[in-house]
């Protein structure tokens, strides 16, 4: 009997494109191929892309090169956003057999096995025009008996100015409330112990169906072997007090939010075509700390949008440094085609747009650094995973208390996959919190 045929995959972007990679292994997986590392010479690699920034195009084509030095007889599909945004012009980098647009990717297996064979290197484009995807797949990650992220939504209607994405994926599209629920369960009985939901416009969930956010989340409540909830992100529109009042009294969803800002201008955010200002904005940061004083809050930010003069940008740093918030994503503004930003007036240079980026992940690195030392010497709820230490390459044990802390403690077996009540004693030489557990309470912990 011959061993089966051989598939990796990478994944670059964002947690939805994990899950779907997950999605796209299984599906490989029953039609019998193992999936294994890319340095084990697969027969087929699978590239999930990203377009968010320009340096994601690029890595598409630096990856491609590296499966070809791996393997160069291996067939490469590439898949994702950019697969749906340029087919064309990566069938032309050498080594691509197969490109899939946003809605054939889930047919990946049966177009492998119609081409496999047919020549190497074709460059075979199957993308139809987005207005066709309207089908919502289901997808989570399964290689991770710690934490999966739950895809509960796809697509976006807010076409911003500067995003690409209404281009990439499509329309905002979601399955049912009992579906969704379904996919948890089954999650759950993976052992599981936390699951992340995630989207494109995650709080735009069940629209279609005339079901919303805030009913999945009670329901989500409710499914039995799941430690905890995180929500990956949502808009601050979207996140009605409703929303923040239910998490604030759950158990088992986390006091973590994450909030794209994008600019602390109003006049950016209406050129943007956000759908708040800045005072929807500080009054959702309020509302989440009055109701969670613990709580984590994060922030998407954009440097060096059109427009973006001097005393803007400060609107922004100020404004940030007004609201009770705890880490920054910052990402410099690039250029995207067929997006309405483009054809602004006022372009920032872009050696100024990484200068007020770097201003703003310093302002980050503030933030979380007074939120950690806000907690050291208290006990918080860590769920562990085992990990590598960044210098050392030995073992070592990862873990994020329930406010989304990160902590570090010397390896132990037994604590991989636990939730364990940890006391935060310092922050150690990366930046993490260093943790020893509270040894009279960890019995009733477990």
């Amino acid at each position: 009997m011959s061993a089966p045929r051989k598939a990796a995959f990478h994944t670059l972007g964002c947690k939805l494109n994990f899950a779907e990679t997950s999605t796209l292994a299984r599906s490989l997986e029953e039609a019998g191929y193992a999936r294994v590392r890319e340095e084990e010479r697969p027969d087929v690699f699978v590239l999930n892309t990203c377009s968010v920034t320009e340096n994601a195009d690029k890595e598409c084509r630096r990856i491609v090169r590296r499966f070809r030095g791996i393997n160069p007889e291996a067939f490469i599909a590439v898949v994702g956003c950019y697969a749906q945004l340029k087919p064309g012009e990566i069938a032309t980098m050498p080594g691509v057999d197969l490109v899939l647009g946003a809605n054939e990717k889930f047919n990946l297996a049966a177009h492998i096995e119609r081409l496999e064979g047919h020549g190497h290197g074709q460059g075979e484009v199957v993308a139809g025009p987005i207005k066709e995807v309207k089908r919502f797949v289901p997808s989570y990650n399964a290689n991770d008996r710690t934490r999966t992220f739950l895809k509960v939504q796809d697509g976006c209607d807010y076409f911003c100015s500067f995003c690409t994405i209404p281009l990439a994926r499509g329309r905002s599209r979601s399955g049912t409330l009992a579906e969704t629920v379904q996919q948890a369960r089954a999650v759950a009985a993976n052992g599981v112990r936390e699951i992340v939901l995630t989207g494109v416009n995650t709080g735009d969930f069940g629209r279609e169906h005339g079901e919303n956010f805030l009913q999945l989340i009670e329901a989500l409540d409710r499914v039995e072997g799941i430690d905890r909830f995180r929500i990956s992100s949502i808009e601050p529109n979207l996140c009605s007090n409703e929303v923040i009042d239910f998490i604030a009294q759950s158990r088992r969803f986390m006091p973590h939010l994450h909030l794209p800002l994008q600019s602390g201008s109003d006049a950016l955010l209406q050129r943007m075509r956000r759908r708040y200002d800045t005072a929807l904005y500080a009054d959702r940061v309020a509302h989440v700390r009055s109701t969670m004083p613990h709580a984590c809050i994060g922030v998407d930010v954009i440097t060096g949008t059109h427009g973006e003069t001097e005393t803007e940008f400060l609107k922004t740093h100020a404004f940030l440094r007004s609201i009770d918030v705890n880490y920054l994503h910052v990402f410099t503004y690039s250029e995207r085609a067929n997006t309405t930003a483009v054809r602004m007036d006022d372009s920032v240079p872009m050696e100024l747009r990484r200068d007020r980026t770097r201003q703003l992940r310093s302002l980050g690195a503030k933030l979380l650094r007074q939120f950690q030392e806000k907690h050291l010497g208290t006990e918080r709820p860590v769920l562990f995973e085992h990990g590598e230490d960044d210098h050392t390459g030995d073992r070592c044990l990862y873990g994020y208390t329930d406010n989304y802390l990160r902590v570090a403690m010397p390896f132990a077996a037994e604590l991989v996959n636990t939730v364990r009540n940890t006391r935060l004693q310092a922050i150690n030489g990366d930046g993490h919190l260093a943790g020893a557990l509270e040894p009279a309470r960890t019995a009733s912990l477990a």
